[in-house]
C-alpha cells in the first residue's frame, strides 16, 4: 500500500483535543480536511504525523507546543488605553477583533481585560502554550 508523503494531497479525518480532553477542533460531521503534505497549511506536527501513514490506518499523535502554535508570547498581550477605544464600541471579553500591525498588517486578537483604564488585546494564536493530541484516520491520498 502507498503511504502518505510531501507533496502528496492527502484527505483525513480528525479530532483535536487538549491534554484535559477538550475538543477544539474535529472534522466530524464535515467532509475530511484536505491537505497537501509540507505546504505548510497546517501547523507541523500535524503534517509530520500525517506523513508514513496508509489510507486507512489510524493513530493518536501528541504534539508538542513547539510543532504547534509555540510557546504563548506575553509580548503579544497588548495594552490599550481606554481614551484610544472609539466612543462607539463596546469590547467584551473574548471578544475577537482585526486591529492594523505596526507594519500596516491585520492582526486577529482577543480582548483579554478590560479595566477602568486599559483595554487588553492579546494576539497569541488561541492554542499557544498548549501541547496538542490529535486522533487522524488518512481517508485518502491523491
Amino acid at each position: 500500500m502507498a503511504q502518505a508523503k510531501k507533496g502528496n494531497k492527502v484527505k483525513v479525518k480528525y479530532t483535536g483535543r487538549l491534554a484535559d480532553g477538550t475538543v477544539f477542533d474535529s472534522s466530524e460531521g464535515r467532509p475530511p480536511l484536505e491537505v497537501v503534505l509540507g505546504s505548510g497549511h497546517v501547523i507541523q506536527g500535524f503534517d509530520e504525523a500525517l506523513i508514513g501513514m496508509v489510507v486507512g490506518e489510524k493513530k493518536t499523535v501528541v504534539i508538542p507546543v513547539e510543532k504547534a502554535y509555540g510557546e504563548y508570547d506575553p509580548d503579544k498581550v497588548m495594552e490599550v488605553p481606554i481614551e484610544q477605544v472609539p466612543p462607539d464600541f463596546s469590547p467584551e471579553i473574548g471578544q475577537k477583533l482585526e486591529v492594523g500591525g505596526v507594519n500596516g498588517e491585520i492582526v486577529m486578537v482577543v480582548v483579554r481585560e478590560i479595566s477602568d483604564t486599559h483595554i487588553y488585546l492579546d494576539a497569541n494564536p488561541p492554542l499557544a502554550g498548549d501541547e496538542l493530541i490529535f486522533d487522524l484516520e488518512l481517508v485518502a491520498i491523491g
